[in-house]
């Protein structure tokens, strides 16, 4: 099992395929599982790079306080401990997309290009009720019941109900018995404190936003993407939050173009 180790932090890591870095980054309350479908499709062009957020997955759990740049410093030191420190391109979805953006706007020498699904660059405040659900039910009994209508919120119920979605989200589920309450608290904490729009004057990478039509992050995508100078935005129909899951091959679509486009998709 590949992990690596930061200041007493285990970060769960895993790699697919071989090429230029590609470093996926999800979103809550998933883990790095949920970028089945963009490991298959892009670890014959790159190195896929996937892993477990603190807090979440297999990784650690603490539950001091800690900043989104922690975070963010826990993924290069992944990059960094696989070699994977230049011509690197990185997605992220939800927090993901906040680490992701962060992370291209402080090291443009390691990142070519950003793709981020949801996209809100400011401070989000609306999580308190979440840390307070966690807490009560991790103390019910019913963790994984409130964990797993959690998981249905960041996708439609359409897809929720189908048989792929009730399969892959019971899995999730099931991979969370492990949550602890406190660090999830520690989690949203650092998300609500962040804010990377100061930074979107002066970031010059190529950047791809991408929304699904029913996605509540749809107006911080928005909003993001007007701040950034030449960044892409796209809507994804019928789709939630997640919509790389909802929607893999139309995602995927969106993605390759955009590399291609901007001369990052390998021969």
């Amino acid at each position: 099992m590949p992990v690596c180790r930061r200041d007493g932090i285990d970060i769960f890591y895993e790699t697919a395929g071989a090429g230029p870095p590609l470093v996926l980054i999800h979103p809550l309350p998933f883990d790095h599982n949920v970028w089945l479908y963009q490991q298959a499709r892009f670890s014959d062009r790159f190195r896929v790079v996937t892993m477990d957020l603190r807090g979440w997955g297999r990784s650690s759990k603490p539950t001091e306080p800690f900043s989104l740049a922690d975070m963010g410093a826990d993924v290069l030191a992944v990059l960094a401990k696989e070699g994977a420190t230049e011509d690197a391109v990185i997605m992220g979805c939800s927090v993901g997309s906040k680490i992701a953006l962060m992370l291209a706007c402080d090291h443009p020498e390691i990142f070519e290009a950003a793709i981020l699904i949801g996209g809100n660059s400011g401070p989000q405040n609306q999580f308190d009720h979440r840390v307070a659900a966690y807490r009560a039910n991790a103390k019910a009994g019913t963790l994984r019941d409130y964990h797993l209508g959690h998981l249905r919120f960041g996708v439609t119920a359409r897809w929720a109900d189908s048989a792929i979605g009730t399969y892959l989200l019971d899995g999730f589920a099931e991979r969370g018995a492990g949550l602890n309450p406190d660090s999830i608290a520690r989690v949203f904490e650092a998300l609500t404190l962040s804010d990377i729009t100061p930074k979107l004057p002066s970031f010059k990478t190529p950047t791809l936003i991408v929304n699904g039509e029913h996605d509540g992050a749809l107006p911080g995508g928005t909003k993001t993407a007007s701040l950034i100078a030449g960044c892409e935005h796209r809507i994804l129909p019928g789709a939630g939050h997640c919509c790389f899951i909802e929607e893999p091959a139309a995602f995927d679509a969106l993605a390759m173009d955009f590399l291609a486009r901007n001369g990052l998709w390998p021969a």
